[in-house]
């Protein structure tokens, strides 16, 4: 099913989202559209302007896997006056929004199966145009003032499925908050040195172990940071050690003590991504471009079209998880692939906050992380498929510890500290999208099923109890700021699991 919409205008742009989107021409004149070159048409979920797309000539809209066409006329889609190309006046809207109307009446009539969906489409202001899924879920407001709202969860054990864990006094200070709520964790390789090696992922793991509060049933899950001298014999034996669970790609300079990282993942790295495929190992991609012509906002977008896209088609095999994903581009991109090839890791911020938070009230060091924060369009549409039930979604908080000073600095460092918060936080964002009963699988089930390891058979239980966020955390000679700080939560999640 298809739905045409005009949701609110916070963006300058009308949008057409669809599933299989495919260029198309007329066939001598008339007739069956006809599909341009295959390399042309990748089956790919993505957004594609109206304007650069329907305005051109023998252009044409068409679905074929669900039967949805729109003839050559862009104008019934251009409905904001501004965006109408060509001579001549401009369109009124109200009529064009009706011969939009009759246009998709006609097409449903020659084929009945979408007859459904005429009914739900109605003309609407001048704003932007998307076809989507249609999601039906009650409001905010609503949820909060239902008798039935419920005041205890019990979830299945959750995993951490992307977490930095530093050394030394900070590793010491944070590993209980996560070792607190989260039964494993796929831990980060970026230290100083990075962990490039299977026999320095062993002692980094034998460092985690004898941190671990008395009594802990904590499990690290170690990987290796790829670079450009990593061989395909080091990857033979980190499978062999039962150690190592996954690769790390960092593009060089991209993120936090990413100097070490990669420079030519399709060149010099290919022959250690085949010996992954071979191996079953997973590669974990922080997802950004690192040229300096590449606006920041876009390095997630311009990494997908430029580099990730080609690598998946190149090695259809590779298990692939994108790393806190922050854009719709890459929730576009995670849904054209394969399930149980490519999947997603979704933070708390990039959940709850955009990037206005980084200067509201004056500049917000503290909400500042790579890939950093997007506009609201994209919270929300990450927000939209998170809760959706997607098997293709995990919780990763890419909690990452730095001192208040490094933060609070004339150059201060990227990362948000979430390890204490994060289950209260994806909490309030599954109850607010009115799908607390989808929560489970997101923070316990997707992540082992992907990796191929056993479920957590122990329990997790969230009450709904008022508590204080504090305002730092203390370790050494320094503090940490968390995520939330000073901020009242409402889920507070058991210290213990639950048999």
């Amino acid at each position: 099913r298809l739905l045409c919409y005009f949701p609110a205008a916070d963006h300058p742009r009308p949008v057409v989202r669809c599933l299989y989107l495919r260029r198309c021409t007329p066939a001598h004149g008339g007739g069956a559209p006809v599909t341009s070159a295959e390399s042309e048409n990748r089956a790919f979920r993505s957004s594609f302007w109206v304007r650069n797309y329907l305005t051109e000539p023998n252009t044409e809209l068409h679905q074929p896997n669900l039967g949805f066409y729109l003839p050559k006329r862009p104008r019934l889609l251009l409905l904001h006056a501004g965006l109408a190309t060509g001579g001549g006046p401009k369109p009124n809207t109200n009529k064009a929004a009706k011969s939009m109307q009759a246009a998709i009446t006609t097409v449903a009539s020659a084929n009945p199966h979408l007859k459904p969906l005429v009914s739900s489409l109605r003309p609407s202001p001048p704003h932007r145009v998307r076809v989507h899924p249609p999601r039906h879920r009650p409001s905010t407001r609503a949820s909060a003032m239902a008798s039935s709202a419920p005041q205890e969860l019990t979830i299945t054990r959750p995993d951490d499925w992307h977490l930095h864990l530093r050394d030394g006094d900070v590793m010491a200070t944070v590993l209980p908050h996560s070792a607190r709520h989260f039964e494993r964790a796929i831990v980060m390789p970026n230290l100083k040195p990075p962990v490039t090696t299977t026999a320095r992922a062993i002692a980094y793991r034998d460092e985690i172990l004898k941190a671990l509060p008395p009594g802990s049933s904590f499990v690290p899950l170690m990987t290796l940071y790829l670079t450009d001298s990593t061989s395909p014999e080091e990857i033979k034996v980190a499978r062999k050690s039962a150690v190592v669970f996954a690769v790390k790609l960092y593009p060089a300079g991209a993120t936090t003590n990413s100097q070490d990282g990669v420079t030519d993942i399709l060149g010099k790295c290919l022959p250690v991504l085949e010996e992954m495929v071979k191996q079953e190992m997973p590669l974990l991609v922080h997802g950004e471009v690192t040229d300096p012509h590449v606006d920041t906002f876009d390095r997630e977008k311009v990494f997908i079209e430029k580099i990730l896209a080609p690598l998946v088609q190149k090695l259809p095999q590779l298990k692939i998880v994108m790393e806190h994903i922050t854009t719709m581009d890459a929730v576009n991109f995670v849904e054209s692939c394969k399930e149980g090839h490519v999947a997603a890791t979704v933070t708390p911020q990039h959940l709850l906050l955009n990037r206005n938070a980084l200067f509201q009230g004056g500049l917000q060091p503290h909400n500042y992380c790579l890939p950093v924060l997007k506009r609201e369009t994209h919270r929300q549409a990450i927000v939209s498929a998170v809760t959706s039930g997607s098997r293709q979604y995990f919780l990763g908080t890419d909690s990452a510890p730095h001192d208040k000073r490094m933060k609070e600095c004339s150059c201060g460092c990227a990362g948000i500290y979430s390890a204490p918060v994060a289950l209260s936080l994806y909490a309030k964002v599954f109850e607010e999208a009115g799908a607390l009963d989808k929560l489970e699988a997101f923070t316990s089930f997707n992540g082992p099923d992907f990796y191929g390891l056993p479920r957590n058979t122990s329990k997790t239980v969230l009450r709904r109890s008022p508590w204080k966020v504090p305002a730092t955390y203390t370790y050494g000679l320094g503090v940490i700021v968390p995520m939330s700080t000073g901020n009242t939560l409402e889920w507070l999640p058991s210290d213990q699991p639950e048999e």
